[in-house]
C-alpha cells in the first residue's frame, strides 16, 4: 500500500475558511438568546486546496482531517477546553496497561446499519497492522494496542502505557462495516457514524455534507436535531484567503480562517474569532548516513547561521513569534516552554568557527568545503506555506550562502515531498510543519524506525535523551507526563536534531454563526443565525 505523508501541517487550518457561493434555502426561524437560528440552512466552509482521497484513516493531511470530524464518531469526545466526553462510549477505565469502554447501544451508521463494539474492535486492529500503512498508527494511536470485544464491552491491551490515550482517541475516526470491507467507497464517499454524510462530491469544486436525523449519540450528547444545527455543510475550494476575507465581510460568508495580513480587515470589522496558535516553522535535518547534515557540527552551523526571530517573523506575516514547545495546538495537553534557550543563537561568526572546528574549510568562493569537496545542501520546502514560506526561504538561504553554504532550494508540493521523504530521501533540509496538541503525537516521527526501514523518523534521528524522556512519559498518566516530555524535547533541541522556531496564531473567524474548535471544527457546535 502506498504511504500517506502523515503530517498535520499548520496551513491545514485553512480549511475552514468560508465561502456561502450556495445561499441559504427557504427557513423557519426561532428567536434565541443569541439571536435567530436558522432551521435547515446551509452553512459553508472552503479549503485551499482538494483533499483528494477522503479515506478518513489514511490521511491525516489537514485537509482530509477536518473533513472526517462531519462523518466519522471516535470512541470519546473532546471539548474545546480539553475534557473527554462520551461519544460511542458511554463511560470507560484506563489502568496501566489496560482500558476498558462500554459502547452505547443503538447506534447506527449512513447506511442504515449497527455501529457495535466488535467494528470499532475490528477499526483498532485495522489501523494497528503496519501493512495498511494508516498514518493513525504511532501518532493518534498507540502502537501495540490489540482490541477486543465481549458483549458491548470494549477492551483494550496495551504493550506500553499510554499517558493521553484518550485525548489522542478523541481524533481517530471509527469506520462503519461497509467501509472497512470495500475501502474504495470511502475514496470519494463516507461510510461512518457520524452527524453528517457526504451527498455530493465534485473535485476542487465542492463537497456537500448533509445531516443525519436520529443521530443522538453525539460528544456530551450531542444530537442533531439542535435547533439551529445547518442542514448542510459545504466544503467549497477557494485558494485566496482575500477573497474569502472579502466574502465574510459583504455576510457572504460563515467561517473563515486567516493566516496572513487579511486578518486584519476581520479584526477590524469586529467579527467574533478563535485564536488557534501552532506550529509553522520547522526544519527537519536529514540525519541518514551520505547526508551532510548528518554531521552535528553541520546542523549546528546552519542553525546558527540564520537569524530564527527574522524568519519568525517573514513565515507568519508578523501574526506570531517563536515556538516554545511540539504541542501547541489547542486544546493542548501540556503546557511548558521546551524550546527558549536551547537551540543555538545567530551568530554567523560562530556558525563558521563551528565549521572550521569540525574540519571544514571555506574554499575560493566562499564556500564551505572538506577534503576538496564543496559541502552541497539540498533545501525542500513546502509550496503550502505561501508567499510567506517563500519569503522566508529566501531569506533563509541568503543567510546560508553569506556564511558560506553551498544550498540548492527547491519548492515543491506536498505530493512531491511525500516522495521524498518516503520514497528517494534526495534532501538534507526540509521545512515541512506538524501541528499536534498532545507530545505523544510526534514520537513516531522523532524515534524509531525511518522511512527507508518503514517507519515515520522523518530526519532518521537517534536522540538517546530523547528516547529516554519519551521511555520515562509512557509510564505516568495524563499531566504527569508532561514534565518528562519537556526533557525529552529540550534535548532534540539542545542537539539541534529538530529546530521549531515559528507559531503562528490563526484566527478563524465566523459570521452569523456560532462555533466551537476542539483541533478541528466541533461540528456539533455549528448554528447558524439569521442575517
Amino acid at each position: 500500500m502506498k504511504r500517506i505523508l502523515p503530517i498535520l501541517t499548520v496551513l491545514g487550518l485553512v480549511v475552514a475558511t468560508g465561502l456561502s457561493a450556495c445561499g441559504q434555502p427557504d427557513k423557519d426561524e426561532t428567536t434565541t438568546p443569541s439571536g435567530t437560528y436558522v432551521t435547515d440552512g446551509n452553512f459553508v466552509m472552503t479549503q485551499v486546496s482538494d483533499p483528494g482521497a477522503l479515506d478518513p484513516q489514511l490521511s491525516i493531511v489537514a485537509g482530509v482531517f477536518e473533513m472526517t470530524g462531519y462523518a466519522y464518531d471516535s470512541i470519546v469526545g473532546l471539548s474545546p477546553e480539553g475534557e473527554i466526553l462520551p461519544q460511542l462510549a458511554a463511560s470507560w477505565t484506563q489502568d496501566g496497561l489496560k482500558a476498558t469502554f462500554d459502547i452505547k447501544d443503538g447506534i447506527t451508521c449512513s447506511d442504515g446499519s449497527t455501529m457495535s463494539a466488535q467494528t470499532i474492535a475490528d477499526n483498532i486492529n485495522w489501523l494497528q497492522d503496519p501493512g495498511n500503512a494508516s498514518p493513525y498508527l504511532g501518532t493518534f494511536l498507540p502502537v501495540g494496542i490489540t482490541a477486543s470485544v465481549q458483549g458491548s464491552t470494549l477492551t483494550f491491551d496495551m504493550l506500553a502505557p499510554a499517558p493521553f490515550l484518550l485525548s489522542s482517541l478523541a481524533n481517530v475516526p471509527i469506520v462503519c462495516d461497509a467501509g472497512l470491507n470495500n475501502r474504495e467507497q470511502m475514496l470519494t464517499g463516507t461510510s461512518g457514524s457520524g452527524p453528517y454524510e457526504l451527498s455530493e462530491a465534485v473535485a476542487n469544486d465542492h463537497y456537500v455534507y448533509t445531516r443525519r436525523d436520529g443521530y443522538t449519540w453525539g460528544p456530551g450528547g450531542a444530537t442533531t436535531a439542535t435547533e439551529g444545527l445547518p442542514k448542510t455543510i459545504t466544503v467549497k475550494i477557494v485558494p485566496n484567503e482575500s477573497t474569502a476575507v472579502n466574502l465574510i465581510l459583504s455576510k457572504d460568508v460563515n467561517l473563515v480562517t486567516t493566516v496572513g495580513a487579511d486578518a486584519d480587515r476581520a479584526e477590524d470589522a469586529g467579527l467574533p474569532s478563535v485564536t488557534v496558535p501552532a506550529n509553522l516553522g520547522f526544519t527537519w535535518y536529514n540525519q541518514a548516513q551520505g547526508h551532510p547534515t548528518s554531521d552535528p557540527a553541520i546542523r549546528k552551523a546552519l542553525t546558527q547561521a540564520v537569524n530564527l526571530d527574522d524568519l519568525a517573523t517573514v513565515i507568519t506575516s508578523n501574526k506570531g513569534g517563536r515556538s516554545t514547545a511540539l504541542a501547541v495546538v489547542p486544546p493542548a495537553s501540556c503546557s511548558y516552554d521546551s524550546i527558549t534557550g536551547k537551540l543555538p543563537t545567530f551568530d554567523v561568526a560562530a556558525a563558521q568557527a563551528t565549521m572550521k572546528d569540525a574540519g571544514y574549510t571555506l574554499d575560493t568562493q566562499g564556500m564551505f568545503a572538506k577534503d576538496g569537496e564543496v559541502v552541497k545542501i539540498a533545501f525542500l520546502y513546502d509550496s503550502v506555506l505561501g508567499d510567506a514560506g517563500q519569503a522566508a526561504a529566501e531569506l533563509a538561504i541568503s543567510q546560508w550562502k553569506a556564511a558560506g553554504f553551498s544550498i540548492e532550494p527547491q519548492s515543491v508540493d506536498t505530493a512531491r515531498l511525500e516522495e521524498v521523504l518516503f520514497g528517494t530521501g534526495a534532501w538534507d533540509i526540509v521545512w515541512e510543519p506538524i501541528s499536534v496538541n498532545s507530545p505523544d503525537q510526534m514520537v513516531a516521527f522523532l524515534s524509531g524506525p525511518s522511512p527507508a526501514e518503514g517507519g515515520g523518523n522523518l530526519g532518521s534521528i537517534a536522540n538517546a535523551a530523547y528516547n529516554a524522556g519519551v521511555e520515562e512519559a509512557m509510564g505516568q498518566t495524563g499531566a504527569e507526563a508532561c514534565s518528562a516530555f519537556q526533557k525529552a524535547e529540550s534535548a532534540l533541541f539542545e542537539s539541534t536534531d529538530l529546530v521549531v522556531w515559528a507559531v503562528q496564531n490563526n484566527k478563524i473567524y465566523y459570521s452569523n454563526s456560532e462555533y466551537a474548535y476542539n483541533g478541528r471544527t466541533q461540528v456539533t457546535s455549528l448554528r447558524l443565525l439569521a442575517q
